[in-house]
């Protein structure tokens, strides 16, 4: 990679002004002055800019997180706190939720800065199957789960849910698998069948189940066989 993009990326700063740090003499390349920004660096070359060392990112990147409530999903909220406040990893910007939740849903969120990959969580066709914990404010009726495995009719739209799995917990409390991502989809879907959602956890997507060591706000990379499975899971 070009020295003046790496430093853009990092400094999150124009090439422009990236230029004018170089020639400042404020950057090293493995302790040496460089103010070319067409210097090529290599994955194992130290880049430090007045002297701290920029780390480099090898390949794409995934994680999980336990997302609490009270945070949104996107990496650039002027209003509300975003999921980024927990990550810290080298450019966490360039990273982006595979899957939103709500601000008052917890739970897992999967973060990548890889785009195939995460359209691959989020793309209808591919049917990756999310797991949630429901809490109800009414007790369930007892025609609900083969209701929605019939499918219901969400409000504004032309065509029922796809088959959905339900597990009775007890008479408030469930747990729905669905293979879609509807806008408030789980929400709506209680709502159709006269019901409320007063609390909505995802504890699964695909294969990848959120870790029970992870506390609200924690997270871990994801190993080599969770970000496999996601290629594994579903139908093409």
């Amino acid at each position: 990679m070009r020295l003046d993009k790496f430093l853009s990326q990092q400094l999150g700063i124009s090439r422009n002004l990236v230029g004018r740090e170089l020639r400042a003499g404020r950057v090293t390349v493995n302790g040496d002055i460089v103010k070319s920004g067409s210097e090529k660096i290599q994955p194992d070359d130290e880049v430090a800019y007045d002297g701290n060392v920029l780390q480099q990112l090898n390949g794409p990147r995934y994680f999980m997180l336990n997302k609490p409530e009270g945070y949104v999903c996107s990496t650039d909220d002027p209003i509300n706190p975003t999921i980024l406040y927990f990550i810290d990893e080298p450019v966490a910007e360039k990273l982006h939720a595979a899957g939103r939740l709500d601000m008052d849903t917890t739970g897992l969120v999967l973060l990548t800065d890889d785009g195939q990959w995460s359209h691959r969580v989020t793309s209808p066709k591919h049917h990756c199957e999310k797991a949630y914990l429901v809490t109800l404010a009414h007790p369930l009726a007892a025609d609900t789960a083969e209701q929605f495995t019939a499918g219901v009719q969400l409000h504004g739209e032309k065509h029922l849910t796809k088959p959905a799995a339900l597990e009775v917990i007890d008479e408030h409390q469930v747990r729905l698998t669905i293979s879609e991502g509807r806008y408030h989809q789980v929400k709506r879907m209680f709502a159709a069948v006269g019901n409320h959602v007063v609390a909505l956890h995802r504890e699964r997507i695909g294969e990848i189940a959120l870790d029970p060591t992870l506390e609200p706000g924690e997270y871990r990379a994801l190993t080599e066989q969770e970000v496999g499975s996601i290629y594994g899971s579903g139908m093409d």
